[in-house]
């Protein structure tokens, strides 16, 4: 008896993805007699998915209860069709803006990663698979009490990341848990900020950008300004390799204002990605989640995702016009790491100029086409074909939409009063380790760099 009244004031977390990696979020928490996973990540490296990803789980998915999902980023969510086809019928909660970005999200990762026979990925990423994850899916508001079990509630906290993006709170035994999924890199152009945290007991939290800090808002928005008058005088095209959920919309938000500005002369920015061009819709459908300044512009009947000289390009024929229009012109497309999607298209066709630029505007993994150019290889491979680099090439950090360092250590600080130990996720190891020390050194909090795998109970 003392036995099991000793397991039942223990937390188990364990690090089944998202370790060591960026990408493939995806934490199991066992508490009183519950399994909670928080996130179910696609791991990415030099493509869409890696293989790993078709590996068996570490956990049966049959006994999982509850999957809470932070936000709606494939390396978020991208493996929740594997995890309905082994077998996992328990609920899954989010926020409602979440919610509603999961269908498109997931369809479109089905329609690339189904092409792939190796591994069955039809099978896996099936139609009935996705209905069915959405028919388990449940949404709440930020900050509404989730009562899982006698001990134990939970809740979502805003994480300033993306449309709907959360923190996930557990309390158990007055003890509190954060998983903070990514933390957004506030302040946002149409977001709030992400909240402050001031009374975590334990913090598992991101790393992306754990050693190294980004522009400010202001110097951001001069460098994109910059860069589009340089591309209008060369004549040039200018591509912008972007993730379709979030930045994508960020971007059309700033390029709106400069055009409004009179800052920027009027060109042809194509928007040339189906999933962007559907996700700018839904975005559109909760704007009483966006900050107070994009909420006033809206009100005033401003459209702040449209603007003069834009074009959406929905078709696949749309798409091939583009090559035949003159210069000067922008290209927004997906995907944000040149791993796939239609901006390879345009790379294949555009990288060779020198008049033309290319301009990356958030984090690039490790080995994908976006990082090795971004780290200066002058040839690249795009469908077997090397491809030469003579394209000016920009990179701005400050339009990513994770904190950076010194923002991370401040998130931390808010709660150090209280915290008894942080865990350092979702990171390459010299980041996450980068941080762990920075937060050791500055703020004197227990600090853990866990590896894959690794399984670590807490006392409550």
């Amino acid at each position: 008896m003392g036995y099991n009244k000793k397991m039942e004031e223990m937390a188990k977390i364990t690090f089944c993805g998202g370790a060591g990696s960026v990408t493939g979020a995806n934490f199991l928490f066992e508490v009183y007699g519950k399994k909670i996973l928080v996130d179910c990540g696609l791991t990415q490296g030099s493509k869409l998915a890696d293989d790993i990803n078709w590996d068996p789980f570490s956990y049966n998915p049959k006994e999982i209860d509850i999957l809470f999902v932070t936000h709606s980023h494939i390396d978020h969510i991208g493996r929740i069709p594997k995890l309905i086809h082994d077998g996992f019928r328990g609920k899954i909660y989010s926020t409602f803006p979440t919610k509603a970005l999961i269908d498109p999200m997931l369809k479109d990762t089905a329609g690339i990663l189904s092409k792939n026979k190796e591994f069955s990925l039809h099978e896996i990423y099936s139609d009935n698979n996705i209905k069915l994850a959405l028919s388990l899916w449940q949404g709440f508001e930020y900050h509404e009490k989730i009562k899982i079990t006698e001990n134990l509630e939970a809740s979502f906290l805003n994480a300033g990341h993306i449309l709907g993006s959360a923190m996930v709170e557990f309390i158990f035994n007055k003890k509190k848990f954060v998983f903070t999924g990514d933390l957004g890199n506030s302040p946002s152009p149409i977001l709030p900020d992400c909240e402050r945290i001031t009374d975590a007991d334990y913090l598992i939290m991101e790393s992306t950008y754990g050693d190294r800090n980004h522009e400010s808002r202001n110097d951001r928005k001069n460098m994109l300004e910059d860069a589009i008058e340089e591309n209008v005088k060369k004549k040039g095209t200018l591509m912008i390799p972007t993730f379709s959920l979030e930045r994508t919309q960020e971007l059309l938000f700033e390029i709106n204002d400069l055009i409004e500005r009179g800052s920027i002369p009027l060109v042809p920015f194509f928007l040339d990605s189906p999933l962007a061009i559907k996700l700018t819709d839904i975005y559109k459908k909760f704007e009483s989640y966006l900050n107070d300044e994009a909420k006033k512009l809206i009100e005033s009947g401003k459209d702040v995702f449209v603007f003069p000289g834009l074009r959406p390009t929905l078709e696949a024929e749309q798409s091939r016009t583009i090559l035949r229009m003159p210069n000067p012109k922008i290209i927004i497309a997906g995907s944000g790491m040149s791993s796939g999607g239609r901006i390879v298209h345009h790379e294949k066709q555009y990288l060779p100029d020198p008049n033309n630029m290319l301009l990356l505007t958030g984090y690039q993994s490790v080995g994908t086409p976006g990082r090795l150019i971004q780290e200066g290889d002058k040839t690249v491979r795009i469908y077997g074909e090397d491809v030469t680099v003579r394209a000016k090439v920009i990179t701005i950090h400050g339009y990513s939409g994770h904190k950076d360092s010194d923002n991370l250590l401040s998130f931390v600080e808010d709660t150090q009063e209280t915290l008894r130990k942080v865990f350092v996720v979702m990171g390459e190891p010299k980041s996450s380790m980068f941080l762990a020390q920075k937060i050791r050194d500055n703020l004197g909090v227990e600090t853990s760099v866990p590896e894959l795998g690794e399984s670590i109970s807490l006392p409550c």
